[in-house]
């Protein structure tokens, strides 16, 4: 399988997108709202509308120009995902991972830091689904080779490689743990962990990758990152436990199409909560966490079930070796 791969290597690079903000306050989860499409907006008459449709042109041309982010989660919103994954294993195979969570957490974020290294790492972090239809985006080939013969190396590079990365690593972590490698295993585990948090990321299965095709921008590290920074403290997650996946590719394809379909309730809540707002203050946030709180809980509790499921099967099919604690 011709996927791109980096050299991981540290030290992390920093990452200014955090915004500084007062204290944070408790605030209550509400139900979450489904909503078919987004509201009509009017359009004041003259000038106004007439600006409205040279800017829509322009935001389309600028995010062809612009590399699709790869923040995804966020550091802390990874290493949460691989905490609570750790937890869903079950006792023989959680000892091994509980023992060496310092190093897991410290590897997680290895494939954002590679970008810097090698710039062809992010089309491992995302997949374009619009690129090749509608929904459930079928003309998709699954089987990497079948999809590179329809359309082209050039095109599946371009346009995400996230489903068939997360099939690379599982078979990565399972070759590592069959050989008893237990080093390159940890590894393996913490990149494969990253890249199945990673497509549980909504914005990561999108052309409108950081909301300005909506003319949202910024609303993924809102969604994503700024309101795990603000709230984790207050997550009730639940992840259920670990279980045999058949297909580590296919199963990544699957996650994908499931975080794609929640993409216009976040964008909706993110315009209504919003309304009446001129920057994004404390109140926007509030509102907009009580709208989303549900997908984002749902979202980062199957990251981490699936997460743990991933490591099981890759030790299942290496043969459940003895694993040293």
């Amino acid at each position: 399988m011709d996927v791109a791969r980096a050299l991981y290597a540290r030290p992390r690079q920093s990452k200014d997108r955090r915004m500084s903000r007062r204290p944070q306050r408790k605030i209550s989860v509400v139900g979450a709202q489904h909503f078919c499409a987004p509201p009509t907006q009017a359009y004041p008459p003259g000038t106004t509308r007439f600006r409205f449709f040279l800017v829509i042109p322009a935001l389309l041309l600028f995010s062809l120009a612009v590399p699709h982010s790869t923040s995804a989660w966020g550091s802390n919103g990874q290493r949460l995902v691989l905490n609570k994954a750790i937890d869903t294993l079950p006792p023989d195979l959680r000892a091994f991972f509980d023992a060496n969570r310092s190093d897991l957490l410290r590897h997680v974020n290895d494939p954002f830091d590679a970008i810097a290294k090698n710039p062809n790492e992010r089309h491992n972090h995302y997949l374009a689904f619009e690129k090749y239809g509608r929904f459930p985006f079928s003309a998709l080939p699954r089987e990497y080779k079948a999809a590179v013969t329809k359309f082209g190396k050039s095109k599946l590079d371009a346009n995400g490689l996230l489903p068939w990365q997360i099939g690379v690593y599982s078979q990565k972590l399972t070759e590592a743990l069959k050989a008893g490698k237990w080093e390159e295993a940890k590894v393996d585990a913490a990149i494969l962990a990253y890249y199945v948090a990673e497509a549980h990321d909504p914005f990561n299965t999108t052309d409108n990758f950081d909301g300005r095709l909506s003319l949202q921008p910024g609303v993924n590290d809102r969604f994503g990152t700024i309101l795990i920074d603000r709230y984790s403290s207050f997550f009730p997650m639940r992840p259920a436990d670990a279980s045999f996946v058949i297909d580590p590719t296919d199963q990544a394809f699957e996650i994908c199409l499931s975080s794609h379909a929640s993409l216009e309730n976040i964008l909706l809540a993110d315009r209504n909560s919003r309304r009446g707002e001129t920057s994004f203050t404390d109140n926007y946030y509030d509102r907009f966490y009580n709208l989303v709180a549900p997908n984002l809980l749902h979202q980062l509790s199957d990251a981490s079930t699936a997460v743990g499921s991933y490591w099981l099967t890759a030790w299942t099919n290496a043969g459940k070796p003895q694993l040293p604690h």
